[in-house]
């Protein structure tokens, strides 16, 4: 197939039937065929042209816009991300065990505590974007943000319960004396 397709473009596959273009990548096309739903079919896959929409010049998927949006939301207002947990503790339990034998356990799913830790992250977020974005002198913003910094130092030993490296805490970076 040497012509691109563009959105609404109604094709036949050999597998899976009749279907219509809804988004083109780089990839390929995704395609909603009438009888097995939304696949992704790279471009060099031999379509049968029922119908072509012209392709247009703009290429901004409604689906791109909706994950920008997501991350301007997310970066400037109080909006939690969806983070995974690592998949080794989906099911675990946190158990506080007291020093004194008087005293019961007390156990809480994982989940929730990593709910309560992404929260925590975010809100930290959300206050360093406030700082910078606030009328402070600079060495204001500098010394609170010395402090968020340090908190959140103290809360990488939390990074082993996420799922990707891209949402750990980062605390401040040394740099080694014989750089």
């Amino acid at each position: 197939m040497d012509i691109i397709l563009g959105i609404g473009s109604r094709v036949r596959h050999t597998d899976f039937g009749e279907g219509v273009v809804i988004n083109i990548a780089s990839i390929g096309y995704t395609i909603t065929f009438f009888r097995h739903g939304a696949k992704v079919i790279k471009i060099n896959t031999p379509l049968e042209i029922i119908e072509a929409v012209e392709l247009e010049t703009d290429l901004v998927s409604l689906f791109d816009v909706q994950q920008t949006l997501n991350k301007v939301l997310q970066k400037w207002m109080d909006a939690t991300e969806m983070v995974p947990l690592g998949d080794k503790w989906k099911g675990g339990k946190l158990i506080l065990k007291p020093g004194r034998h008087d005293l019961a356990a007390k156990e809480m799913p994982i989940d929730s505590f990593f709910h309560k830790i992404v929260m925590v992250r975010d809100r930290l977020r959300v206050l360093e974007q406030r700082v910078n974005a606030s009328n402070l002198s600079d060495e204001e913003k500098v010394n609170i943000q010395q402090y968020i910094t340090k908190i959140y130092g103290s809360m990488t030993s939390f990074n082993l319960l996420f799922k990707h490296t891209e949402h750990h805490f980062v605390g401040e970076k040394t740099v080694s004396e014989n750089a």
